[in-house]
Protein backbone atom coordinates (compact mmCIF):
# COMPACT_ATOMS: atom_id res chain seq x y z
CA UNK A 1 0.00 0.00 0.00
CA UNK A 2 1.48 3.31 -0.91
CA UNK A 3 0.36 5.41 2.06
CA UNK A 4 2.03 8.97 0.10
CA UNK A 5 -0.26 8.28 -2.72
CA UNK A 6 -3.39 7.87 -0.88
CA UNK A 7 -2.46 10.87 1.49
CA UNK A 8 -2.04 12.73 -2.14
CA UNK A 9 -5.45 11.48 -3.33
CA UNK A 10 -6.93 12.91 0.00
CA UNK A 11 -5.49 15.97 -0.30
CA UNK A 12 -7.03 16.93 -3.75
CA UNK A 13 -10.39 14.83 -3.09
CA UNK A 14 -11.78 16.05 0.27
CA UNK A 15 -10.94 19.68 -1.03
CA UNK A 16 -14.05 18.93 -3.85
CA UNK A 17 -15.77 17.03 -1.13
CA UNK A 18 -16.26 19.32 1.71
CA UNK A 19 -16.45 21.81 -0.85
CA UNK A 20 -19.97 20.07 -2.61
CA UNK A 21 -21.20 19.80 1.11
CA UNK A 22 -20.78 23.44 1.64
CA UNK A 23 -22.81 24.28 -2.29
CA UNK A 24 -25.12 21.18 -1.04
CA UNK A 25 -26.19 23.26 1.99
CA UNK A 26 -26.82 26.21 -0.41
CA UNK A 27 -29.99 24.23 -2.39
CA UNK A 28 -33.09 25.98 -2.02
CA UNK A 29 -31.58 29.22 -1.12
CA UNK A 30 -30.06 30.77 -4.47
CA UNK A 31 -30.72 34.29 -5.32
CA UNK A 32 -32.88 32.71 -8.29
CA UNK A 33 -33.75 29.01 -9.43
CA UNK A 34 -30.93 28.96 -12.34
CA UNK A 35 -28.24 30.39 -10.27
CA UNK A 36 -29.37 28.25 -7.53
CA UNK A 37 -30.09 24.90 -9.90
CA UNK A 38 -25.97 25.80 -11.00
CA UNK A 39 -24.21 25.70 -8.03
CA UNK A 40 -26.43 22.69 -7.00
CA UNK A 41 -25.01 20.90 -10.42
CA UNK A 42 -21.33 22.63 -9.23
CA UNK A 43 -21.47 20.46 -6.10
CA UNK A 44 -22.94 17.11 -8.17
CA UNK A 45 -19.91 17.67 -10.24
CA UNK A 46 -17.53 17.84 -7.68
CA UNK A 47 -18.96 14.73 -5.76
CA UNK A 48 -18.65 12.63 -8.74
CA UNK A 49 -15.59 13.63 -9.16
CA UNK A 50 -14.94 12.89 -5.54
CA UNK A 51 -16.58 9.03 -5.97
CA UNK A 52 -13.55 8.55 -8.73
CA UNK A 53 -10.36 9.61 -6.11
CA UNK A 54 -12.31 7.69 -3.49
CA UNK A 55 -12.69 4.32 -5.19
CA UNK A 56 -9.06 4.61 -6.63
CA UNK A 57 -8.19 4.93 -2.98
CA UNK A 58 -9.98 2.07 -1.57
CA UNK A 59 -8.34 0.01 -4.16
CA UNK A 60 -5.05 1.15 -2.74
CA UNK A 61 -5.91 0.44 0.97
CA UNK A 62 -7.99 -2.95 0.40
CA UNK A 63 -9.26 -4.70 3.02
CA UNK A 64 -13.10 -3.36 3.86
CA UNK A 65 -12.59 0.16 2.62
CA UNK A 66 -14.81 1.53 0.01
CA UNK A 67 -15.68 5.04 -1.16
CA UNK A 68 -18.50 5.05 2.00
CA UNK A 69 -15.85 4.36 4.43
CA UNK A 70 -13.46 6.66 3.22
CA UNK A 71 -15.76 9.60 2.78
CA UNK A 72 -17.70 9.49 6.01
CA UNK A 73 -15.97 7.50 8.70
CA UNK A 74 -13.13 9.28 9.24
CA UNK A 75 -12.26 11.45 12.08
CA UNK A 76 -11.96 15.57 11.48
CA UNK A 77 -7.34 15.11 11.56
CA UNK A 78 -7.94 12.69 8.81
CA UNK A 79 -9.34 15.26 6.63
CA UNK A 80 -6.81 17.10 4.15
CA UNK A 81 -8.61 19.46 2.45
CA UNK A 82 -7.55 23.00 2.47
CA UNK A 83 -9.25 25.64 5.14
CA UNK A 84 -10.49 27.39 2.82
CA UNK A 85 -13.32 25.27 1.68
CA UNK A 86 -14.91 24.88 4.40
CA UNK A 87 -15.37 28.21 5.22
CA UNK A 88 -19.57 28.72 6.04
CA UNK A 89 -22.06 30.10 3.86
CA UNK A 90 -22.77 33.56 4.90
CA UNK A 91 -24.23 35.02 1.79
CA UNK A 92 -24.47 34.70 -1.92
CA UNK A 93 -21.10 37.12 -2.40
CA UNK A 94 -19.28 34.88 0.27
CA UNK A 95 -20.14 31.66 -1.30
CA UNK A 96 -19.07 33.23 -4.61
CA UNK A 97 -15.78 34.17 -3.48
CA UNK A 98 -15.05 30.82 -2.25
CA UNK A 99 -16.25 29.11 -5.50
CA UNK A 100 -13.82 31.81 -7.41
CA UNK A 101 -10.39 31.34 -5.14
CA UNK A 102 -10.73 27.34 -5.39
CA UNK A 103 -12.17 27.19 -8.98
CA UNK A 104 -9.25 29.11 -10.23
CA UNK A 105 -6.83 26.66 -8.26
CA UNK A 106 -8.55 23.75 -9.11
CA UNK A 107 -8.52 24.09 -12.86
CA UNK A 108 -4.64 24.59 -12.59
CA UNK A 109 -4.27 21.78 -10.84
CA UNK A 110 -6.17 19.93 -13.20
CA UNK A 111 -4.37 20.89 -16.51
CA UNK A 112 -1.29 19.68 -14.75
CA UNK A 113 -2.28 16.44 -13.42
CA UNK A 114 -3.33 14.88 -16.72
CA UNK A 115 -0.09 14.39 -17.30
CA UNK A 116 0.50 12.27 -14.48
CA UNK A 117 2.41 9.40 -14.51
CA UNK A 118 -0.49 7.36 -12.59
CA UNK A 119 -2.66 6.80 -15.19
CA UNK A 120 -5.90 6.53 -13.46
CA UNK A 121 -5.07 9.94 -11.54
CA UNK A 122 -4.45 11.08 -15.33
CA UNK A 123 -7.77 9.78 -16.63
CA UNK A 124 -9.83 11.27 -13.51
CA UNK A 125 -8.05 15.04 -14.61
CA UNK A 126 -9.17 14.67 -18.07
CA UNK A 127 -12.21 13.80 -17.33
CA UNK A 128 -13.41 16.57 -14.15
CA UNK A 129 -11.61 18.99 -16.21
CA UNK A 130 -14.39 20.39 -18.73
CA UNK A 131 -16.46 20.47 -15.62
CA UNK A 132 -13.88 22.51 -13.55
CA UNK A 133 -13.53 24.81 -16.59
CA UNK A 134 -17.58 25.26 -16.25
CA UNK A 135 -16.92 26.01 -12.52
CA UNK A 136 -14.18 28.45 -13.23
CA UNK A 137 -16.33 30.62 -15.65
CA UNK A 138 -19.51 30.52 -13.75
CA UNK A 139 -17.55 32.03 -10.30
CA UNK A 140 -15.42 34.21 -12.99
CA UNK A 141 -18.68 36.21 -14.24
CA UNK A 142 -20.60 36.30 -10.60
CA UNK A 143 -17.04 37.94 -9.39
CA UNK A 144 -17.68 40.70 -12.00
CA UNK A 145 -21.11 41.23 -11.86
CA UNK A 146 -21.05 42.00 -8.63
CA UNK A 147 -18.02 43.83 -8.33
CA UNK A 148 -18.90 46.08 -11.18
CA UNK A 149 -22.66 46.26 -10.17
CA UNK A 150 -24.38 47.90 -7.87
CA UNK A 151 -22.69 50.24 -4.82
CA UNK A 152 -23.61 47.01 -2.33
CA UNK A 153 -23.06 44.56 -4.69
CA UNK A 154 -19.50 45.89 -4.94
CA UNK A 155 -19.10 46.71 -1.08
CA UNK A 156 -20.80 42.70 -0.80
CA UNK A 157 -17.93 40.94 -2.70
CA UNK A 158 -14.99 42.76 -1.93
CA UNK A 159 -15.73 42.33 1.87
CA UNK A 160 -16.01 38.65 0.95
CA UNK A 161 -12.72 38.88 -1.23
CA UNK A 162 -10.95 40.01 2.09
CA UNK A 163 -12.01 37.85 4.43
CA UNK A 164 -11.28 34.86 2.15
CA UNK A 165 -7.85 36.03 1.23
CA UNK A 166 -6.13 34.93 4.07
CA UNK A 167 -6.64 31.13 3.33
CA UNK A 168 -5.42 31.14 -0.46
CA UNK A 169 -1.61 30.95 0.43
CA UNK A 170 -2.25 27.42 2.44
CA UNK A 171 -3.38 26.13 -1.92
CA UNK A 172 0.20 26.40 -2.65
CA UNK A 173 1.62 24.42 0.75
CA UNK A 174 3.06 21.16 -0.31
CA UNK A 175 3.25 17.96 2.70
CA UNK A 176 5.35 15.74 2.71
CA UNK A 177 2.99 12.86 0.52
CA UNK A 178 3.19 15.95 -1.95
CA UNK A 179 6.57 16.31 -2.42
CA UNK A 180 6.87 12.54 -2.19
CA UNK A 181 4.60 11.80 -5.36
CA UNK A 182 5.92 15.15 -7.44
CA UNK A 183 9.27 13.51 -7.14
CA UNK A 184 7.00 9.95 -8.41
CA UNK A 185 6.04 12.06 -10.96
CA UNK A 186 2.59 11.11 -9.91
CA UNK A 187 1.29 14.46 -8.10
CA UNK A 188 1.69 18.55 -9.05
CA UNK A 189 3.65 20.67 -7.78
CA UNK A 190 1.88 23.45 -7.04
CA UNK A 191 4.41 25.89 -5.46
CA UNK A 192 4.75 26.51 -9.46
CA UNK A 193 1.51 27.47 -9.72
CA UNK A 194 1.04 30.33 -7.53
CA UNK A 195 2.47 32.99 -10.17
CA UNK A 196 -0.14 31.52 -12.99
CA UNK A 197 -2.96 31.62 -9.59
CA UNK A 198 -2.56 34.94 -8.12
CA UNK A 199 -1.63 36.40 -12.50
CA UNK A 200 -5.55 34.80 -13.17
CA UNK A 201 -6.78 35.92 -9.97
CA UNK A 202 -5.38 39.40 -10.07
CA UNK A 203 -7.32 40.17 -13.92
CA UNK A 204 -10.41 39.07 -12.58
CA UNK A 205 -10.91 41.16 -10.00
CA UNK A 206 -9.33 44.41 -12.09
CA UNK A 207 -11.80 43.72 -14.35
CA UNK A 208 -14.48 43.69 -11.77
CA UNK A 209 -13.00 46.93 -9.97
CA UNK A 210 -12.08 45.13 -7.21
CA UNK A 211 -9.13 45.72 -4.79
CA UNK A 212 -6.85 42.75 -4.11
CA UNK A 213 -6.43 42.62 -0.74
CA UNK A 214 -3.14 43.30 0.54
CA UNK A 215 -2.23 40.94 3.80
CA UNK A 216 1.20 39.53 5.34
CA UNK A 217 -0.33 36.45 7.40
CA UNK A 218 -2.22 33.96 5.62
CA UNK A 219 -3.94 30.73 7.84
CA UNK A 220 -2.81 27.43 7.26
CA UNK A 221 -3.25 23.74 8.56
CA UNK A 222 -6.00 22.24 6.39
CA UNK A 223 -3.81 19.91 4.36
CA UNK A 224 -2.27 18.61 7.79
CA UNK A 225 -5.80 17.54 9.18
CA UNK A 226 -5.85 20.57 11.39
CA UNK A 227 -8.80 22.54 10.74
CA UNK A 228 -10.85 25.50 11.78
CA UNK A 229 -13.82 25.18 14.25
CA UNK A 230 -16.49 24.97 11.39
CA UNK A 231 -15.06 21.76 10.08
CA UNK A 232 -16.55 19.64 13.10
CA UNK A 233 -19.99 21.40 12.45
CA UNK A 234 -19.63 19.94 8.86
CA UNK A 235 -18.82 16.34 9.87
CA UNK A 236 -21.62 15.80 12.10
CA UNK A 237 -23.87 16.99 9.43
CA UNK A 238 -22.26 15.24 6.60
CA UNK A 239 -21.70 12.00 8.77
CA UNK A 240 -24.66 11.45 10.52
CA UNK A 241 -26.48 9.31 7.96
CA UNK A 242 -23.59 7.14 7.98
CA UNK A 243 -23.02 6.67 11.87
CA UNK A 244 -26.78 6.59 12.59
CA UNK A 245 -27.48 3.62 10.21
CA UNK A 246 -24.05 1.76 9.22
CA UNK A 247 -23.29 0.52 6.03
CA UNK A 248 -25.41 2.78 3.81
CA UNK A 249 -24.13 3.07 0.18
CA UNK A 250 -23.52 6.40 -1.11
Amino acid sequence: MNNNLIQYIYGIADNSLILGQRLGELCGHGPSLETDIAMTNISLDLFGQVRSYYQYAAQLIGGDATEDTIAFLRKERDYKNVLLVEQPNQDFANSIARQFLFDVYHLLVLEELQNSNDVTLSAIAKKSIKEVSYHTRFSSDWIRRLGDGTEESHNRIQSAINDLWIFTDELFHQTDADKAMVTEGIGVDVTLLKTNYFKKINEILEEATLQIPTIEYFQKGGKQGIHSEHMGYLLAQMQYMQLAYPNMNW
